[in-house]
């Protein structure tokens, strides 16, 4: 199947077919497979900004399905060095290292988006679902968390409002695989709760895309079909051979509230463990931070307000909403700030001493309205300046995928 995609959304290994948009005058010579992420480095250079790719397309041989995995995957002796060096602050931590890290998280988003929207196709179809897909993929996700968290935190930052029901599953599948590896839960539990989170709106696909995506307020009627997608979730996952009992569970309490006014059972926080309870966390997390067709999302500074909210009226679990605010930093790895200094920034790493004061990377001033050279700034050293809030993108009329491209080039 031909599809396109931005050029920041395109994975090693990808087939291209042609340039669909640039601002350049490169010429493609022929098709071929994107080998290594300094090929798409080089597209970024020459100007393109989205290309056709045939998704049916597979690398021809072995050897070279052997060097796709190597560059998807970031469980290389060399990528292990790579995140080392960076946790230490390593001055060698050269940027061609950081794009190739940034490079093979923005791979495994990808793989995990076709693995998504084929359990969907296949559902909608009447297809039984690959478990052993899911699950291999969501453990290819929990190493390149336990290797390095930051990377994928900061690709599920930037997203297609277009994609929403695609990527809101996989982006609540690597919250909860990061939440349960902060709270140093067994890997076994933690590959069941991701597998879950990553199917737990798979039942959305029976429930009609005018009522899914209507702008304005449903109905109640309409309310009630929302809701339904839950039941639709839990029967397809208790249908499909290779899920666990707790994937299971995680699925069919999503949306189920300490204060008994969840859906669809209403059960009561008696009835509630901890995974349940942290499934709901990261779903309203994401869902309130997300761009969809029809909504803004928020930054996530605001969403994490509204968790606080949300837990002081009894819906959700305080202890754990305290967990998942200091687990991701009170200001994200991957999302926007802005500074005293009139430019906005990036967050790059959480300083767990000082979580008011990150280490970012500054990309532009407010002054001049303009990108500038990008320089990270430590703001727990640095008391020049400080975060005045958490921001978005299309406050400033940014798009976070052309910040995200800029930021590669300059590593």
């Amino acid at each position: 199947m031909i599809i396109e995609k931005d050029i920041s959304q395109l994975a090693v290994g990808s087939y291209v077919v042609e340039i669909v948009k640039q601002s350049g005058n490169f010429i493609l010579k022929q098709p071929g497979w994107v080998r290594d992420f300094h090929a798409i480095e080089n597209l970024i250079h020459q100007g393109v900004q989205r290309v056709s790719i045939d998704t049916s397309k597979q690398l021809p041989n072995e050897s070279e399905l052997k060097s796709h995995q190597e560059n998807k995957i970031p469980a290389s002796s060399k990528v292990k060095k790579v995140v080392k060096a960076a946790n230490k602050g390593d001055n060698n931590f050269h940027k061609e290292e950081m794009a190739e890290r940034f490079f093979q998280a923005k791979a495994l988003f990808s793989e995990a988006k076709a693995v998504q929207a084929k359990l969907l196709d296949d559902i909608e179809q009447g297809r039984a679902i690959d478990a052993r897909t899911v699950v291999d993929l969501t453990n290819q996700s929990i190493d390149a968390i336990f290797e390095n968290p930051d990377a994928l935190a900061c690709v599920i930052n930037i997203r297609s409002k277009d994609e929403y029901l695609l990527e809101h599953s996989i982006s609540v599948s690597i919250l909860m695989a990061i939440f349960g590896k902060y709270l140093n839960l067994d890997r076994g539990i933690i590959s069941d709760l991701t597998v879950g989170a990553f199917l737990h709106d798979v039942g959305k696909i029976k429930v009609p895309s005018k009522i899914l995506n209507k702008p304005a307020k449903l109905t109640a009627e309409e309310f009630e079909v929302i809701k339904s997608h839950v039941v639709h979730s839990a029967h397809i996952v208790n249908n499909t051979e290779g899920i666990s009992e707790l994937s299971r569970k995680v699925v069919a309490e999503h949306h189920e509230k300490l204060d008994g006014r969840g859906y669809p059972l209403g059960k009561s926080a008696e009835e509630l463990g901890r995974y349940s309870r942290m499934i709901t966390i990261c779903d309203i997390f994401d869902a309130l931070a997300a761009d969809r067709v029809y909504k803004k999302g928020i930054p996530q500074i605001k969403a994490f307000a509204i968790l606080r909210e949300l837990a002081s009226n009894g819906e959700l679990d305080p202890e754990l909403v305290d967990h998942f605010i200091h687990c991701l930093g009170v200001y994200p790895v991957g999302s926007l700030v802005r500074l005293s200094s009139e430019k906005l920034a990036m967050v790059e790493r959480v300083n767990q001493n000082k979580p008011l004061r990150p280490v970012v990377r500054a990309f532009f001033s407010l002054r001049q309205n303009v990108f500038i050279e990008a320089k990270d700034i430590d703001l727990s050293k640095d008391e020049s300046q400080q975060i005045e809030q958490g921001v978005r993108a299309d406050d400033f009329d940014l798009d976070m995928n052309k910040i995200a491209e800029f930021l590669m080039i300059q590593g």
